[in-house]
């Protein structure tokens, strides 16, 4: 059973393996309230699973040490697994998503595990790792609906609430629960004037469904980039406490998360995967309720992002958030119509990053030509002004 006393053994044991980890004011995520990001994506192995794997792994008697154990994971669960093993001298057997980021395999890889890639999504990896589990004898850690793996996630409670000691209202991104429930257990054990709210991404809503039902409910497929929350079907424990503890659920989109990603880059210098900025997007984009003037605590729950996902992200991010725009203009197929063009947008001090000349199209005049330019832009209006001074300059703009 989950108590607090659990959660502060827990506290204690983590001493020894976890780093320290701040929370820092972020003004600019939202100006309204006065935001603060929980760092664990600054966490030894980049997340904060490592704090619940350690501390069930701590607890298995000598018997179950002998025969390893088995896990399985999107990829920070497993790091963390495999880190906890290797620390208390056990074989650690780690099922993944053939499709979990290179570098999270990679990472895990080198703690000592053993990999073992499954098609298809964390529920596939569950799967294998439990069929094994059954075969081999192995002692299985589940990433989050396990009782002393919730108690090492709320450590997290804990902390910030002595960090900051004024929160109103604590962020907390969503897939099986194990995260939410620990901090939302911890922080409400100690102080029940705290609201705790949860984030899903919207492709992922495994956990906001079977709340809204009342039921766990499984979800025929997830899409998200947030791959650390990608989860079909949230816990049986997990559920309980979220209903139990859990203020509200919200969701966020891939878009929204490719901006969190990109603003704590720009702004707070801090890398974080999807599944860590679902906080910071919730409160970016007020899904939030009731928090004008409050202390949000928004926590950012890992930073192991492929880096070839982020420079995506980090394009769909500026994408969102008006920092790009593709225009497609219809000109008159003679000499000085690119001059002209182009001395419009510098005089409003966008810059070109591409140009395509295109003249043959079914759709134009054959005197016609397409221009396809991407450009680099503060905001949307200032794609406004440059759209409205293009048309106003007699250019046809034909796409929107």
């Amino acid at each position: 059973m989950l108590t607090l006393d659990k959660v502060f053994d827990a506290s204690n044991v983590l001493k020894e393996v976890i780093r320290p980890t701040a929370c820092i004011a972020a003004p600019q995520v939202n100006p309204d309230c006065n935001v603060f990001l929980k760092t664990e994506n600054l966490q030894i192995t980049g997340s904060f699973k490592v704090r619940g794997a350690y501390y069930r792994i701590s607890q298995l008697s000598d018997e179950e040490k002998s025969h390893g154990v088995i896990a399985c994971s999107a990829g920070n669960h497993a790091q963390g697994v495999a880190l906890a093993a290797a620390k208390n001298g056990i074989r650690s057997i780690i099922c993944l998503p053939d499709g979990a980021p290179i570098s999270k395999v990679e990472a895990t890889r080198s703690y000592g595990a053993e990999i073992c890639l499954v098609p298809g999504v964390y529920d596939d990896a569950y799967a294998e790792a439990i069929r094994q589990r059954d075969e081999c004898g192995y002692t299985f850690i589940h990433p989050f609906d396990d009782e002393n793996v919730i108690a090492g996630q709320g450590t997290i409670g804990l902390e910030i609430l002595n960090q900051v000691a004024n929160a109103n209202v604590i962020v907390v991104p969503v897939g099986g629960g194990g995260l939410i429930s620990g901090v939302a257990f911890a922080v409400k054990q100690l102080n029940p004037r705290v609201k705790v709210y949860g984030v899903q991404a919207e492709g992922a809503p495994s956990m906001v469904k079977s709340i809204a039902e009342d039921k766990i409910l499984r979800l025929d497929s997830v899409h998200t980039i947030a791959d650390g929350i990608q989860v079909k079907e949230p816990g049986a424990n997990t559920f309980e406490y979220c209903k139990q503890y859990v203020d509200g659920i919200v969701t966020v989109t891939d878009d929204e998360v490719s901006s969190a990603i990109l603003h704590l880059i720009e702004k707070q210098k801090l890398i974080a995967e999807g599944a860590g900025a679902v906080s910071v997007a919730a409160v970016m984009f007020n899904k939030i309720p009731d928090i004008k003037g409050k202390n949000v605590v928004c926590l950012v729950s890992g930073g192991n992002i492929d880096v070839t996902i982020l420079s995506r992200v980090i394009k769909r991010g500026l994408l969102k958030s008006g920092r790009s725009d593709t225009l497609t203009i219809q000109l008159e197929d003679k000499p000085g119509q690119l001059k002209d063009v182009s001395a419009t947008i510098a005089d409003l001090g966008a810059n070109v990053v591409s140009i395509h000349h295109e003249r043959a199209s079914e759709d134009s005049d054959i005197t016609e030509c397409l221009l396809r330019l991407v450009l680099e832009t503060r905001d949307y209006n200032h794609i406004r002004d440059i759209r409205a001074a293009l048309t106003a300059k007699g250019f046809k703009i034909v796409n929107k």
